[in-house]
């Protein structure tokens, strides 16, 4: 589809850091494909790719985090971009503290959410994950830099096939 790539080419999403718990299982990865999607009630949707190891351990959980990162957050982006919970664990490599329901939350994130998981939509390679947001944080110093976005983000190499 010639015109949808020449439309997509022109987006620039913020990238988000979501984190899976379920049992003893914990992953987590860079996702581009993501949005609030609901005013009233509150809903926000990541979509994870069927190849993740956080897609797998996300099917088993009730909670997600959702973290934003700054364009400085280079080195972060890359562990859970560039890496593959099937190899490596990501968490022994960041800072985290126990969120919500287990959630994984990383400390060095400009600002994160926890949410319910309340419905899955399967679109074909990816599923979407709509989350009730029930925990939110923020460092206290932010001081406003520009988040992390699409552009900052596609000299990562991704940690699981793209195809």
């Amino acid at each position: 589809m010639v015109g949808m790539d020449a439309f997509t080419d022109r987006l620039n999403p913020d990238m988000y850091v979501v984190t899976a718990t379920a049992g003893d299982e914990r992953a987590g990865c860079l996702v581009g494909f993501a949005s609030q999607c609901s005013i009233r009630p509150v809903r926000f949707v990541v979509w994870l790719s069927k190849v993740n190891r956080t897609y797998e351990v996300a099917c088993a959980a009730d909670f997600l985090a959702v973290h934003l990162l700054t364009r400085e957050q280079q080195e972060l982006a890359a562990l859970f971009g560039g890496e593959t919970g099937h190899q490596v664990d990501k968490f022994a490599r960041a800072a985290w503290a126990p969120g919500y329901g287990g959630a994984h939350v990383l400390q060095d994130a400009c600002a994160w959410f926890v949410g319910r998981i309340e419905q899955k939509t399967d679109a074909g390679d990816h599923v979407g994950f709509v989350l009730d947001p029930v925990q939110y944080g923020e460092r206290g110093e932010t001081d406003g830099s520009p988040l992390l976005r699409l552009a900052d983000a596609v000299s990562i190499e991704p940690g699981h096939p793209v195809d």
